[in-house]
């Protein structure tokens, strides 16, 4: 199985407003880099979609090391939430839905696609390829 490192990021100018999202894909030593936005998006979508398309920009099944500085997103595989949603028909702890379930639903698929393991890293501070997200992100806003 292929080893593969993601890094993503999303970004929001006002949550609800203007969004973008990024990802560098990593493989030996190709490196891939790929970016979106979207007119009127929260944080966590922008979040959320860059681990989406980062994740659906894989050709074959792959072992993933993704690293996001998005605890909601991380979180959520990593201290079972999706698991427990998935168990309550997409419902949260206190019954309401899960929001952005046709985003989670999408990722949760590819999860079970390629092997992911989430990594939590701290935003704006000196991990490189995440600040490159982030700038990444940044830009596609600005296209808006």
């Amino acid at each position: 199985m292929q080893k593969v490192t993601i890094y993503t990021d999303g970004a929001c100018s006002g949550n609800p407003g203007p969004g973008g999202w990024a990802a560098v894909l990593i493989y030996g030593e190709y490196k891939k880099e790929i970016s979106g936005g979207c007119k009127e998006t929260t944080n966590n979508i922008m979040e959320l979609t860059a681990i989406l398309e980062a994740l659906k920009a894989l050709k074959t099944e792959c072992e993933v090391e993704l690293y996001s500085d998005s605890a909601y997103s991380v979180n959520a595989f990593n201290q079972g939430w999706i698991y427990n949603w998935i168990k309550k028909g997409w419902k949260t702890a206190d019954g309401k839905e899960v929001k952005n379930k046709e985003i989670w639903q999408e990722i949760y698929g590819l999860t079970k696609k390629h092997k992911v393991n989430f990594n939590k890293v701290k935003g704006h501070s000196d991990v490189e390829l995440n600040n490159r997200c982030d700038e990444l992100a940044r830009t596609e806003i600005g296209k808006l």
